[in-house]
């Protein structure tokens, strides 16, 4: 099965929810799981479209417990190690898909692109090198579906 890491922040704006549920919604048409951190923002309207296609959905738990997951999840999975979750579901992906920006966003885009995984970024911050020209190997998207047809998996 195909795996789908979806990040984005949990202050979410309302477009940045709105993508996210919407990606979520045809990663699960698709057939393939998706895989988030189990909270709220970006990370529950994910899950929720999702669910709403009868997906598989996996949240990976920065905390020792399942309190505060959303209710949207198929699989919560309480690690107790806090922001080092994050690498976990930047790796466990065969892409991710990042909606919105971050500090916490951002490092699972960095350790995804360290990995040589597949990145697409829909909205939010623009990575540049220092010249101002984006850095290699991250796809930029405007829109859901073009997001999942940059993330080349199905």
């Amino acid at each position: 099965m195909i795996q789908v890491s979806v990040c984005g922040p949990r202050d979410a704006t309302p477009q940045e929810l709105s993508q996210a549920r919407e990606v979520g919604r045809l990663v699960a048409e698709r057939g393939a799981a998706l895989i988030c951190g189990g909270y709220g923002g970006v990370m529950e309207a994910a899950a929720e479209g999702a669910a709403s296609a009868s997906g598989l959905v996996i949240g990976i738990l920065s905390q020792p417990t399942r309190d505060g997951a959303n209710p949207y999840l198929t699989l919560a999975i309480p690690t107790g190690i806090g922001e080092a979750r994050n690498a976990i579901i930047a790796l466990a992906g065969d892409a991710v898909i990042v909606i919105g920006g971050s500090w916490a966003t951002l490092s699972e885009l960095a350790l995804a692109r360290r990995r040589g995984k597949t990145v697409v970024q829909l909205g939010g911050w623009r990575i540049t090198d220092a010249d101002g020209n984006p850095v290699e190997g991250v796809a930029y998207a405007e829109t859901p579906e073009e997001a999942i047809a940059k993330a080349a998996l199905f």
